[in-house]
């Protein structure tokens, strides 16, 4: 066995610590050719990822397919030999022999150059640099014929691009080498461009290449490295339109990502920076100059307009007016704008706030994908204009309350824009923020009348497309809902125009659907769970498959937990699951149904099995009965599954939506909304393997959300990123996607809205429409059984209608009136907001940790007490005490794969005696700490058992915080114990 293979923890460890660069050097097809040991079908899987996703992230999963255990003899050094056989040399030093930090950041520097003269650089001669390219072993054989053919099918700059997406991944030093190409191939001004001296003729292949000191544009390089931390390559992915809007770095959310950006000048003079060239003034329609007025006479107001009609621009213009103004006094103006989302922070910088402010102030932006080293304080300081998620505001807000260093205050400030403002309601971090703001007015007007100097406060302007009416039946109440949000964002007036010329009106028609004939395979699931009614003498009220019948279960199996009587707990857990399977099969294909009560069942049976013969997990009879249920009822489901009869009539009514539209317009693209993860793949699989829709230029991916409380696993935010830059240019013309692309998202060119069995209230349905923003676009609910959209959707209608008549009759407001009403919401909000911080502050000063314990939910075995806990960044409740050690085993979870700064979670904590799962398992700052997840334990407080503790903040008692000192200690004494 080679030394490659005696250290297999070792390289185990090296690869994953260099995975989120080595994934983006690695070239999918070509290694997949080499690797002779992975399975054909885990191979076409990967290949497939490639095709539809994209290198990077196939790269990802053919990574955690090399790491996965077990890993046979060797297996080291046929990774490595598959990635030099298949040309990504630079892939495989990285896991050899790393270069060293300052190589590599020069390396990553001229990487990023690239990037940024892309646009420039695209003008070349392709055939002839590709050719010089093939010559100096820049580029391999593939890659030759993937430029000419790309050059000879989509035209010069198309070859251009996939030359410099292919160059980039090259060894360091490959831009040295690249420059020279340019200077033989007399491209003079790009070669002066990307760095290489005016006199051509005095200057050799050995030139050393420009480091960042020499950097040719305006940009402070070592400046902007220090400011950020180190660097990491990232994925580039070169846009067809250089001129729109253009994220070329798609890499991971890793402090490095958020440095590419923030790396590039926010006032530069190239067109190749953020938000592609300058743009010319704002010029407003007429309908957005009225509403923004107010605003430029420094009033707060809400701005209330149709998504798509122009909000964002109407803020920069606004922003603009402002800091002009402030400036032209001599006062300093300092603009934050802030977002709910993290993919709209990209968004407003790149699209709108850049490109017209650029010349003229300082841009930045700052979301929860970054880490970087310079704190959120000095951004804010040396910056005029900040884009960022709201709870990054909110927690510097909160420092600078405490008394920390690195606060922010709201003094600090003189323009807040709040995007999607009618969120700004209890319990929202936008709340949050406004309420520190509506407590200093009150405190300004009492200084006022003691002739003391107030605090400042920054200008508000909210942004919404609707407020909505907050579940309000009657119109009295509907403008309650409406003032009681004005009154949170303090605005002097709500402001709403008739777009006229410029409405635009989507076709709207809703698919009703007929109940199947024959259901054979709904009809198994339902005779399993009237087996499981029997054996555990439950009752229910509701019909199988809605969703009142899932809330009845999860209260069943939650008061079952409390009485620890695992009998019904364990039954109530399969029949929601069962009932999920009844969900599916109504809304997807049946063989997907069987798919996930398949794979729930083989999950749930790996619980019972141990990964050594040390002790035995206890099986229940009731477990077994269950298992059993299944597994004689398997083949008959699968069988079932295959028949595409029984299939359900949604799907057929959204098979012939698709159809049409894609068959009537010239370029459709459009978005299909539906309710779950789980949905949202399964549709994209059902679309990509249907023939049908492929000959008719159908290409479609999913963009789910980034949260991990679902059981599928969550997008990260450089996949959703890439998945609407395709969907953006056309390489992805049908997006199937959760709620998470509902608000917000600026996707221009829809022309086509589907709601598939999805209908939440009057909000959604708004800004769902508002997604079609092209000309002669439509809307379509298609109707799912036991979903109910249909009336829904005329709930909403009426809803709106309400809306838009509260607000019109809010406008008739006498402003004295108005201003009246507006003052006692906002002191009912002050006054609400203490008494709800006073019962906070009694609940937390309880040091009743002891009074707390936790026991399995499966098993009911006490597991600790709250004195075993401590917390880590004010999140992760863990417990690290020997005891609580031996009470359960590790597995691995390849799902659970988070990086972050310090630390990372590969494994999820089990139960021992009945292997439910507790928890993960962290690695912070290279010591084990069991993360406990409180949803999978039963809670007794006060010895009295809580019925509802799902989350940690459902528990009122403070945790110490992680003493690392402490535990480093006893880890090292340990050691020393076992040397």
């Amino acid at each position: 066995m080679s030394q490659g293979d005696t250290r297999d923890p070792g390289n185990h460890r090296l690869i994953e610590s260099f995975t989120p660069r080595i994934r983006r050097l690695i070239a999918v097809n070509r290694v997949l050719d080499h690797m002779h040991s992975l399975e054909p079908g885990l191979k076409e899987r990967i290949r497939q990822r490639a095709a539809t996703d994209g290198d990077s992230a196939a790269a990802g999963d053919l990574i955690s397919a090399v790491l996965k255990k077990p890993r046979a003899a060797g297996w080291f050094r046929a990774f490595v030999d598959a990635l030099l056989h298949s040309g990504c040399e630079s892939a495989a030093d990285y896991i050899q022999t790393p270069p060293e930090p300052e190589v590599e950041a020069e390396n990553d520097y001229c990487v990023m150059l690239v990037e940024l003269l892309s646009p420039s650089l695209v003008d070349m001669k392709t055939d002839v640099v590709c050719h010089e390219c093939f010559s100096q072993g820049l580029i391999n054989q593939d890659d030759d014929e993937i430029i000419r053919t790309s050059t000879a099918n989509q035209g010069n700059g198309s070859g251009a691009r996939e030359l410099l997406r292919r160059i980039v991944r090259g060894r360091p030093g490959w831009f040295s080498d690249f420059l020279e190409i340019l200077r033989k191939t007399e491209h003079q001004y790009l070669y002066e461009l990307t760095g290489g001296p005016p006199d051509s003729d005095k200057t050799g292949s050995e030139d050393k290449l420009p480091s960042a000191k020499d950097e040719p544009m305006e940009t402070d390089a070592p400046a902007a490295a220090e400011r950020c931390g180190s660097l990491q390559l990232m994925d580039i992915t070169f846009a067809e339109e250089p001129q729109g809007e253009t994220d070329l770095y798609g890499g991971a959310p890793t402090e490095s990502s958020e440095l590419s950006k923030s790396f590039k000048p926010s006032q530069p003079d190239s067109g190749a920076a953020d938000g592609g060239p300058e743009k010319a003034d704002i010029v407003l329609r007429d309908y957005q100059m009225d509403v923004a007025s107010p605003a430029l006479e420094g009033k707060n107001i809400i701005i209330c307009l149709p998504t798509g009609s122009g909000k964002t621009r109407v803020a920069v213009y606004v922003t603009k007016k402002h800091l002009d103004g402030r400036r032209a006094e001599g006062r300093a103006g300092k603009v934050v704008v802030l977002v709910n989302k993290v993919p709209l922070v990209e968004q407003h910088y790149s699209a709108e706030f850049l490109p017209y402010l650029k010349s003229t102030y300082n841009v930045e932006r700052v979301s929860g994908d970054c880490q970087l080293k310079i704190s959120f304080t000095d951004i804010v300081k040396n910056s005029d204009v900040i884009i960022c998620t709201a709870q990054i505001l909110e927690n510097f807000l909160e420092r600078s309350n405490k008394g920390e260093d690195e606060g922010v205050n709201l003094s600090d400030l003189s323009l807040i824009v709040i995007d999607e403002c009618h969120h700004t309601q209890k319990g929202g971090v936008y709340n949050h923020i406004m309420m520190r703001y509506l407590a200093q007015k009150h405190k300004n007007r009492r200084l006022e009348k003691e002739q003391k100097v107030p605090m400042p406060l920054p200008q508000i302007l909210g942004l919404t497309a609707s407020p909505g009416v907050g579940g309000a039946s009657k119109i009295g109440k509907a403008e309650d809902h409406i003032l009681r949000i004005c009154a949170n964002l303090d605005a002097h007036r709500i402001m709403t125009k008739d777009l006229g010329q410029y409405q635009r009106e989507p076709r709207k028609l809703i698919k009703t659907v007929e109940d199947r004939k024959e259901d054979p395979f709904g009809n198994v699931i339902k005779n399993i769970m009237n087996a499981i009614h029997t054996h555990a003498e439950l009752s229910p009220t509701s019909d199988f498959g809605s969703q009142n019948y899932e809330q009845w279960v999860v209260l069943r199996e939650r008061i079952a937990a409390t009485e620890e009587n695992q009998k019904v707990r364990v039954c109530s857990e399969h029949l929601r699951q069962y009932n999920e399977g009844l969900n599916l099969s109504n809304t997807i294909r049946m063989r997907d149904a069987f798919s996930f009560l398949n794979t729930y069942h083989e999950e749930e049976l790996k619980k019972k099995t141990t990964p050594d013969e040390e002790h035995v997990i206890k099986i229940t009879d009731t477990e077994k009965f269950l298992f059993n249920l299944f597994k004689e009822n398997r083949e008959e489901l699968q069988r079932l599954a295959e028949m595409p009869e029984y299939e359900n009539d949604s799907l057929s009514k959204l098979r012939s939506k698709i159809l049409h539209e894609f068959s009537s317009r010239e370029a459709a693209r459009g978005i299909i909304f539906t309710k779950t993860r789980r949905s949202a793949i399964a549709l994209s699989q059902w679309i990509q393997e249907n023939p049908k829709f492929a000959d008719i230029g159908v290409k479609a991916s999913y963009l789910i959300g980034g949260g991990d409380q679902s059981v599928v696993k969550p997008m990260t935010t450089a996949e959703s990123r890439d998945v609407l830059n395709k969907f953006r240019n056309g390489k992805v013309n049908l997006l199937i996607a959760t709620t998470v692309a509902e608000e917000g998202l600026d996707i221009a060119a829809c022309n086509f809205v589907i709601r598939y069995g999805l209908v939440t209230n009057e909000i959604a349905m708004i800004q769902a429409q508002g997604r079609g923003r092209a000309e002669d676009s439509s809307y379509t609910l298609v109707e799912v059984k036991n979903s109910g959209v249909a009336e829904k959707e005329r709930v909403n209608e009426f809803r709106i209608t309400m809306m838009n008549k509260a607000i019109t009759n809010i406008r008739a407001l006498d402003q004295a009136d108005y201003d009246k009403r507006i003052l006692e919401f906002q002191l009912q909000a002050i006054m609400e907001g203490k008494v709800r911080m006073t019962k906070k502050k009694k609940k937390n000063m309880q040091d009743l940790k002891g009074e707390v314990k936790f026991s399995c939910r499966s098993c009911s075995k006490h597991v600790c007490t709250g004195n075993d806990i401590q917390i880590i960044e004010d999140m992760h409740r863990v417990n690290v005490t020997p005891e609580f050690k031996q009470l359960f085993i590790e597995r691995e979870n390849p799902s659970l794969q988070e990086r972050f700064l310090d630390y990372e979670t590969n494994f999820y904590i089990a139960c021992k005696d009945c292997g439910q799962r507790w928890g993960s398992m962290m690695l912070y700052r290279g010591i084990d700490c069991p993360s406990l997840h409180v949803k999978n334990f039963v809670v007794t407080f006060n010895e009295k058992k809580m019925s509802k503790c799902t989350k940690w903040g459902d528990l009122p008692i403070r945790f110490p915080v992680f003493d690392y000192a402490e535990q480093a200690s006893r880890v090292a004494e340990s050691s020393d114990d076992e040397d």
